[in-house]
């Protein structure tokens, strides 16, 4: 059996933040191997602003391939329609009934996740890990935690674990790529070149757009 840590998420870009956050949840709970799953068209989010989901994919594969630990799967980006956490970990355990499942999450998702698709199917796939950023108060968390777990009745309890206050997200690196601005240690260097050599987030929509017209 191995532990799989489930980092999913948009990655538009990836950047240190992500990294350093499966890291840093690998490390804490001693998993074998952190799992990057790239969205492919969510449901939560206006999809003018991503990047098809091929070029994501390959942002993510540039930026942990220095990792032996991390990986990446093309799960959601090769599935049609909106995709949903719940069927991806059911396709997980369904594919790789041996390993057992840490979904990775920030402290926001903790008090938002009940409103996902099918929340019960999730907590009923893995065991639900939320980063304690500083931002939620550890006794909020806590709270929240044994509200979710007698609603859910989870399978396993729900992991807090202390992360770095840092407040770097992909919305502030594709404004300051779009404002002209560095964003070295923000973003592996690899990643960095490929947005150059692409010439995504320059401006507004326009690479977005002609990426989606041609795909």
């Amino acid at each position: 059996m191995q532990r799989i840590g489930i980092m999913g998420g948009t990655f538009n870009p990836v950047h240190a933040a992500h990294l350093a956050l499966a890291e840093w949840v690998r490390d804490a709970l001693k998993l074998d191997e952190i799992w990057f799953i790239p969205t492919g068209s969510s449901y939560m989010k206006d999809s003018r602003d991503i990047l098809p989901g091929e070029e994501r994919l390959r942002m993510v594969e540039l930026a942990i391939q220095d990792n032996p630990f991390f990986r990446c799967l093309d799960l959601e980006v090769a599935r049609e329609g909106y995709t949903y956490s719940y069927e991806t970990l059911e396709q997980l355990n369904a594919a790789y009934p041996e390993n057992s499942f840490y979904f990775i999450t920030g402290a926001d998702c903790l008090f938002t996740i009940d409103r996902w698709k099918n929340p019960e199917r999730i907590f009923g796939n893995c065991t639900l890990v939320a980063a304690v950023r500083g931002d939620v108060s550890l006794e909020a968390m806590e709270a929240r935690k044994k509200e979710l777990e007698k609603k859910f009745c989870c399978r396993e309890e729900i992991q807090l674990i202390p992360f770095l206050q840092w407040s770097v997200s992909s919305t502030q690196i594709r404004r300051r790529i779009l404002q002209g601005r560095s964003t070295r240690y923000l973003v592996p260097d690899r990643v960095i070149s490929y947005i150059e050599e692409k010439g995504y987030y320059r401006e507004k929509n326009e690479s977005v757009e002609k990426d989606q017209k041609s795909s």
